[in-house]
């Protein structure tokens, strides 16, 4: 590609290099697009020369990363020159422009079949290029025909054929039709003949790819692939381009194993044998050498030889040889190599009789746990997963134990779950397997998941030895002082039980259990509060002769928690209390538990359910996952027998996807499958619903929820949010009482009165429950939330962010018992948000929740917001509602701590008047600098004490991330007068003007308008059809979900 001389092009591309900044750049581009647009107008006027340079300066334009919108005409036009300098340029040009579904590509089909069946071997390259670069269907059946005639001529040079192979691959892809199987299978047997390395390497990709598909039609070319190996192995007749560091053709010879691992097994012995002799000779001849090239094509051929040997099951003698030649590699210090050396060991876990020789590797393995490398730790923690069994359990599941103390948080919850798994499956005694699960939850309580204390507790209830010593452990726990709330659960569950056993030992009298247990009480979450209760219950049930004291205690404390929010821990204090007044009757009622009934562990399922899948199944299972739906429906099936179903008995249904976002391949995957249901501890002989959740993500609602001993255990979804609504969904709206007057009207602040956006005249028959003004203005300082409630839906927001890209759930929940239909919601974002809704149901069930993900990306700073234009039909009332979203400023912001020389370093490097903004802000409310700092750290600015010599002034700072001015720096300085708190200075320095003057007004708008907690929302217009009030105690929808989270 010669551009000497271009001189316009050479001048233009030495402008651009010679820019000091984006913005000089910005501004000679745009001039040159002006140029070439004025000029494309008038493309009579222009030579082929001109055509031809402007063409090349839209492409370095485009390679720069800017749009070109146009010429794009051109561009297509000159594939039809006669001449190769301006079909060269077409070609190229297009085929970086333009995509497989361009209109503009459908008018040069026929140029270039010409090409591609003429006699000039320069434009067949050209077009065959072009066409496997872009692909496209209508390419594919349009020119496929002609391709496979240039891959079988004889007549053509080996470039245009190489070219021709790698053409066809690309269009097979795209359409597999274009390939008829019938008539290919001897075609490709000949093809594979080829004695030209390069037309054979491109060969051999469409073949692997052929059989990938359909294996059994290509039997006939197994021999001559085996031949292909042989002529490589003894380096017959290999010409020297085709050597590399000695190695004859890697790249042939891998993907020559790659094509034979499709076939189920090789039945002729004389092809077998001379396979196994080629795969000996690669095991023998591969060794760790200095050069680096060389290793990493020699251990290519090899790691391939390795697959090929496992999936035809050769003998134990070579399967031996293949370990052995690994335990060398995984002992070497280049990283890759041990790398490599783990993972295929791993896949040798997989062939029968091969795991003892893997054994005596075991030392090295475990050292692989310590290297620096965390995919070399996560490959050697699976191998020592795979190849755990009874003789070796003990040391391994000790060995991870040891490694849980120094392991880094990625690695933890996978190491625990593991190593439960495995001291479970190959315990060699009970006692141990008891201490072992009591040591993880010590050593890694919050990557313990709830079905391993389940499964813990089931063990100690169904065998009476293990009792009174799970027992005395529990207590020995207690005495430390830091303990995780798992661990409390654990314990306080089985001294409750049994705790009783241990009354004559020291320290373990039911007063001393009692005050032990409760010292944790004040620390403990929602669902710990109620498995304390129970374990008061039976402490006092047990304590005999009763203890007048001790009794009093803990009548106090179910006295305390009678009017609790939880209506869970309401109803067991309330009847713990009048059942601990009746005397033998508490002792009938809180009998100890009885045995669980045999069934399969949930662990152990996930343990058979695991594989090692290979890199093709990986993708096949990523590919699925990212064709499915990312909408959920919580919906509530009705039993069989008509009766009521139970309170939050809900199950999920699986939405079809109605769009794609375009950002998927950022890898968040919003749903997972169920997991299966797991046996939770009983309770007073009640089973307790347990909802096994993925421990990735922090859970909203941790609550433990009782059913009727009738009732069958629900599968639980594993989403990975929690469900929002809980109680509030089912019960219907809260009876709230309230002057008419206030509403959503009432002290309406400037930034706030779009919280309900109304951006059409409408008059809604069902007003909202909640004041959804505030609603906004706390979601802005929280990630989680209701957004919006109604007498008939709930909506509820849960965020996550991560530098300028938020991942949103909304939880949209029917709380009446009457379908909602005609569902729809439209997101309206501001022109700085690109924002990504998934596809939501047109009707919501009954009783039912759709939790609906919602992508955000900032591009860069702004104080406008986000509406969501939401709307559903019930019954014959239409509900819209126009909400705003809180996806404001500071949740693009991220606290940073400076120290004074960073500080002052950056202060004084901003100079420049529009970089650094001062404003004098009258009206401030008045507020100590206490809470003015805690303002400040509700919005992410991170207030740093010190840095001010003034004892008036404050100095915070921050980071903001967008996608055009990534991780910029925010500097933030306020100077009080003590004499008048209603005014201040205010100084707000960054890289980027914009962000400095929407970042100080955003601060302005906080500091004098600070929102408040208002009063109640009015009450909710009486529809016949809604359920019964809740009780009274639930008055306040804001104190309800307070309960939840």
């Amino acid at each position: 590609m010669a551009l000497s001389g271009m001189r316009g092009l050479s001048v233009f591309i030495s402008d651009i290099r010679n820019c000091h900044n984006k913005e000089q750049e910005h501004l000679r581009v745009d001039k040159e697009l002006g140029n070439i647009r004025t000029r494309f107008k008038n493309e009579k006027g222009l030579s082929p020369y001109e055509k031809k340079k402007y063409v090349w300066k839209m492409l370095y334009i485009y390679m720069l990363g800017y749009d070109v919108d146009f010429g794009h005409m051109e561009t297509v036009s000159l594939i039809s020159a006669p001449k190769y300098p301006e079909k060269q340029v077409g070609y190229i040009v297009t085929s970086c422009l333009l995509n497989e579904n361009n209109d503009f590509l459908r008018m040069v089909i026929n140029t270039v079949r010409n090409d591609i069946i003429g006699r000039n071997e320069t434009f067949q390259c050209l077009a065959l290029t072009m066409v496997g670069n872009i692909g496209g269907k209508e390419f594919s059946e349009s020119l496929a025909p002609d391709v496979q005639k240039l891959l079988i001529s004889s007549s053509c040079r080996p470039v245009v054929r190489k070219k021709a192979a790698l053409c066809l691959l690309r269009l097979y892809r795209k359409n597999p039709d274009v390939v008829n199987i019938d008539g290919w299978a001897d075609r490709m047997a000949q093809l594979l003949d080829e004695r030209d390395l390069g037309v054979l390497t491109s060969v051999m990709s469409l073949f692997v790819s052929l059989v990938s598909n359909n294996a059994e039609a290509y039997w006939n070319c197994l021999p001559k692939c085996v031949r292909i190996l042989e002529r490589l192995a003894r380096n017959q007749d290999i010409p020297q381009e085709y050597t590399y560091y000695g190695i004859p053709s890697p790249w042939l010879q891998v993907k020559t194993m790659r094509a034979l691992q499709y076939f189920p097994t090789i039945e002729d012995p004389n092809a077998r044998r001379a396979l196994f002799e080629v795969l000996q000779r690669i095991l023998m001849g591969t060794d760790v050498v200095k050069n680096v090239n060389k290793n990493n094509a020699s251990h290519a051929v090899l790691f391939e030889a390795l697959a090929l040997v496992m999936h035809l099951d050769a003998e134990k003698e070579m399967m031996s040889q293949c370990v052995s030649l690994l335990g060398k590699f995984i002992a070497v210090r280049e990283p890759n190599i041990r790398y490599l050396g783990l993972e295929n060991m791993t896949r040798m876990l997989l062939v029968t009789d091969v795991q003892d020789i893997i054994k005596r590797h075991q030392a090295q393995i475990i050292t692989s746990l310590k290297d620096p490398d965390i995919s070399i730790r996560r490959r050697a923690l699976d191998l020592l997963y795979g190849m755990c069994d009874v003789t070796n359990a003990k040391e391994i599941v000790e060995e991870l134990l040891q490694y849980l103390n120094t392991a880094e948080f990625a690695m933890r919850e996978e190491l625990s779950l593991k190593a439960a798994i495995l001291a479970e499956k190959f315990a060699p005694e009970l006692l141990w397997y008891v201490d072992v699960i009591l040591q993880l939850i010590d050593k890694a309580g919050d990557f313990v998941s709830d079905d391993i204390w389940y499964r813990v507790v089931q063990f100690v209830t169904n065998n009476e030895d293990l009792q009174s010593y799970a027992a005395a452990k529990a207590r020995e726990y207690l005495d430390k002082p830091a303990l995780h709330e798992t661990m409390v659960k654990v314990s306080a569950y089985l001294l409750g039980e049994y705790g009783h056993l241990l009354a004559r030992r020291p320290g373990c009298s039911p007063k001393e259990l009692f005050a032990i247990i409760n010292d944790k009480l004040p620390t403990v979450s929602t669902s710990t509060v109620a498995i304390l209760l129970s374990a008061y219950a039976k402490i006092l049930m047990h304590t005999q002769p009763p203890d007048v004291g001790l009794q009093q205690q803990i009548l106090t404390i179910f006295k305390k928690y009678e009017s609790y929010i939880d209506v869970e821990i309401q109803q067991r204090a309330v009847e713990y209390f009048e059942l601990s007044r009746k005397g033998p009757a508490l002792a009938d009622v809180l009998a100890e538990m009885p045995k669980f009934p045999e069934r399969e562990s949930a662990l152990l399922k996930k343990a058979e359910d695991a594989e090692i899948d290979t890199a093709e199944q990986s993708a096949i299972k990523l590919r699925s996952q990212q064709q499915t739906s990312s909408a959920l429906v919580v919906a509530d099936h009705p039993p069989a027998n008509g009766s009521a179903p139970p309170a939050n008995h809900l199950t999920l249904v699986k939405m079809p996807s109605q769009t794609v976002s375009d950002t998927q391949e950022s890898g968040v995957i919003y749903e997972e499958a169920p997991k299966p249901p797991v046996e939770a501890p009983k309770e007073n002989g009640t089973p307790v619903k347990v909802e096994s959740r993925d421990t990735n993500i922090t859970e909203i609602n941790n609550e433990i929820k009782a059913e009727p001993p009738s009732t069958s255990q629900s599968t639980s979804p594993a989403d990975l949010l929690a469900d929002l609504l809980g109680p509030l969904a089912i019960e219907g709206p809260p009876a709230v009482e309230q002057n008419p007057a206030q509403g959503l009207n009432a002290n309406q602040s400037p930034v706030g009165n779009m919280a309900l956006a109304t951006l059409d005249d409408q008059s809604n028959s069902v007003q909202p429950i909640v004041n959804v003004e505030e609603k906004f203005h706390i979601l802005c300082t929280k990630d989680s939330g209701v957004l919006y409630e109604d007498p008939h839906i709930q909506i509820g927001l849960k965020a996550e962010w991560r530098a300028h890209h938020g991942r949103l759930v909304l939880f949209l929940g029917n709380k009446s018992t009457s379908a909602l239909t005609s569902v729809r919601a439209l997101i309206l974002p501001p022109s700085h948000l690109k924002m990504e809704l998934s596809s939501v149901p047109d009707t919501i069930p009954p009783r039912a929740q759709v939790q609906v993900p919602l992508e955000v990306a900032n591009l860069r700073a702004s104080r406008d917001v986000a509406v969501l234009d939401f709307s559903y039909t019930f019954g014959t009332s239409l509900v819209d509602a126009k909400l705003r979203l809180p996806v404001v400023l500071n949740k693009f912001l991220q606290p940073i701590t400076l120290t004074p020389e960073e500080f002052f370093t950056q202060w004084k490097a901003l100079t420049v008047h529009s970089l650094k903004v001062q404003e004098v802000v009258k009206g401030v409310k008045p507020m100590p600098l206490s809470e003015m700092a805690n303002l400040f750290m509700s919005l992410h600015l991170a207030v740093t004490p010190g840095l001010d010599n003034n004892p008036n002034n404050l100095v915070a700072c921050t980071t903001f991330f967008s996608e055009a001015t990534r991780a910029m720096l925010c500097l933030i300085r306020v100077e009080t007068d003590p004499q008048d708190r209603t005014q201040l200075r205010l100084t707000v320095a960054s890289g980027d003007q914009y962000l400095t003057s929407e970042l100080k007004e955003f601060i302005k708008e906080h500091l004098i308008d600070i929102p408040r907690t208002q009063a109640a929302p009015p009450r909710a217009p009486v529809q016949p059809q809604l359920p019964a009030a809740a009780p009274a105690t639930y008055n306040d929808p804001g104190a309800m979900l307070a309960g939840l989270l």
